[in-house]
């Protein structure tokens, strides 16, 4: 039986933004590749994007726990047409959210992740897709 902390951090509203990922599937001849391992939980979230100036056409790869999975989910709505400048506001930006000194409204569906926000522990796995974003942007090449 799950613990009524774990019912209110896994939402069914939170868990049913994973089944979203199933409409990114990954490319992994993407002009832009990115990969983020969070330190702190092991999750692991690889990003494709079909341009490497922008986030187009996105993919992702997540092994990650549902709020990983529910950012990621989140993310590939939200990123389409940011450049790296932009992903890196929104890491910083998220920052400020997950230590309590901004509203969810950075970002639609935030508010979903709520719940998260004094784990800690999430804190990464939340972090993730922004990150593994960043990491296509800032490193684009010709996919092997």
């Amino acid at each position: 039986m799950a613990s009524p902390r774990a019912a209110a951090l896994y939402s069914p509203e939170l868990l049913a933004l994973a089944v979203e990922l199933a409409e990114v599937p990954y490319d992994d001849r993407a002009r832009a590749i990115g990969h983020a391992r969070s330190r702190s939980c092991g999750s692991v979230i690889d990003l494709s994007s079909s341009n490497a100036e922008r986030i187009e056409t996105v993919g992702i790869r997540v092994s990650a726990c549902a709020v990983g999975q529910a950012s990621a989910a989140i993310f590939a709505r939200e990123a389409a047409g940011m450049d790296a400048e932009a992903v890196q506001t929104t890491i910083e930006e998220l920052g400020e959210w997950l230590e309590g000194r901004a509203p969810s409204a950075i970002l639609p569906r935030l508010e979903l992740l709520e719940a998260a926000r004094p784990h800690r522990g999430r804190h990464e796995a939340i972090l993730l897709p922004w990150r593994a974003a960043l990491a296509a942007l800032s490193n684009p090449g010709t996919p092997g």
